[in-house]
């Protein structure tokens, strides 16, 4: 009978896009159980993974009273069901599930950092979780950074002892299927019809984000770096693929007003399938304030895009100057304006960077090479502990 996996995840949808096809692929060495918030969406994974799931209410808030609760309900499933091994992603996932399993004598418990929101808070909220992430790795048995930059930040600011610290492969929480995010899947008559949909003609540039709208992706910046460009060229889009978050890190007021003033800019919201929106996009503008190892940036390598990125870690990572991409300073429209600028006029450079983009992610970033990595660690474990 095999060892029981438990994954967990703040929210089902980073069970079904951070992690896709992820628990499916373990399932065939482990019993898995997906463990994650939002009941209804929870059976879908359960549907579409073909594993079990067991559902806690957990929120991307500061909710100390509901973290207590769903740490309890945890430890008693974790009792129960005994596992061999919990793996937790996204920070409160972290915080619930570590506590849970180290209090329900859990014998390996991994953490996996795919990004850091603390870096962006400031005061006592910046306080309050330098000490959740502290208690996090210390209730983990190993923790493991998807960058090589997030790997130095958590040294620089002693969340944990090194000796937990290990990055897999070459970065990244999953890798990328190079043969779903492939530009060839699509032909010029479909780019044509969701061209003309979207009001897009032949000879406009676009430019794409994917992502949330908000404030600490650089959407502000992004916004009126774009409209400065529209001063010098008016032949260029601006394509907003992903879903606003009013709640938690709503946008300017002005810039609001902008994405729906302006007619260039075309926000489609979340969408199920992006890979025919970089498909009908010249180049992908990432200007984030923060990311672990960004998924986002990967595909539209992948789709053959050369990529603007900001200066952080994960991003810096995948994106080498002038070979696949323009790296950029962090929230300074003008840089971004000037990027956009140089690869939209420059043809010679697009073309270059174009022709690098997809191979650079074939060979490092596989999905299958970042799935045998974590597989490799969970099956290290079974000849520590004699299994």
């Amino acid at each position: 009978m095999n060892k029981k996996l438990v994954r967990i995840t703040t929210v089902p949808i980073s069970l079904e896009k951070l992690l896709s096809g992820q628990l499916r692929f373990m399932k065939s060495y482990y019993e898995v159980i997906a463990v994650s918030s939002d009941k209804k969406a929870l059976q879908k994974i359960r549907e579409s993974q073909q594993v079990s799931v067991f559902h806690v209410e957990m929120t991307r808030k500061i909710t100390p009273i509901q973290d207590f609760i769903a740490i309890l309900k945890l430890f008693f499933f974790l009792k129960k069901e005994k596992p061999f091994i919990v793996h937790t992603h996204t920070p409160k996932a972290g915080l619930v599930g570590m506590i849970a399993s180290k209090l329900a004598n859990v014998p390996n418990r991994f953490h996996t950092v795919a990004g850091l929101p603390l870096l962006e808070a400031t005061g006592t909220k910046r306080k309050v979780l330098d000490f959740v992430e502290t208690i996090i790795y210390k209730c983990a048995t190993k923790v493991y950074p998807n960058s090589y930059g997030l790997s130095a930040i958590i040294k620089e600011n002693k969340y944990c002892d090194s000796g937990k610290l290990k990055i897999l492969a070459n970065g990244s929480s999953n890798g990328i299927d190079t043969s779903y995010f492939n530009p060839k899947l699509f032909s010029e008559e479909q780019k044509t019809i969701l061209k003309n949909d979207l009001k897009i003609e032949k000879e406009d540039f676009v430019f794409i984000f994917v992502g949330r709208l908000v404030v600490d992706k650089g959407i502000n910046e992004l916004v009126l770096a774009f409209n400065k460009l529209q001063q010098e060229n008016n032949k260029s889009k601006l394509l907003l693929v992903g879903p606003f978050e009013d709640d938690l890190d709503p946008l300017d007021k002005s810039t609001l007003e902008e994405i729906k003033r302006n007619g260039s800019i075309i926000s489609v919201d979340y969408q199920e399938d992006v890979r025919p929106y970089f498909a009908i996009s010249n180049a992908l503008v990432f200007p984030s304030y923060r990311e672990g190892f960004p998924n986002v940036v990967m595909q539209a390598g992948a789709m053959g895009l050369p990529c603007i990125v900001s200066d952080i870690n994960g991003c810096n990572e995948i994106i080498e100057e002038n070979k696949n991409g323009i790296i950029i300073p962090v929230k300074n429209e003008n840089a971004i304006f000037e990027a956009m600028k140089k690869i939209s006029k420059d043809n010679y450079l697009w073309t270059h960077l174009q022709n690098n983009s997809r191979e650079n992610i074939v060979s490092k970033y596989e999905q299958k090479v970042v799935w045998e990595a974590i597989l490799n660690e969970y099956r290290e474990l079974e000849k520590t502990n004699n299994v």
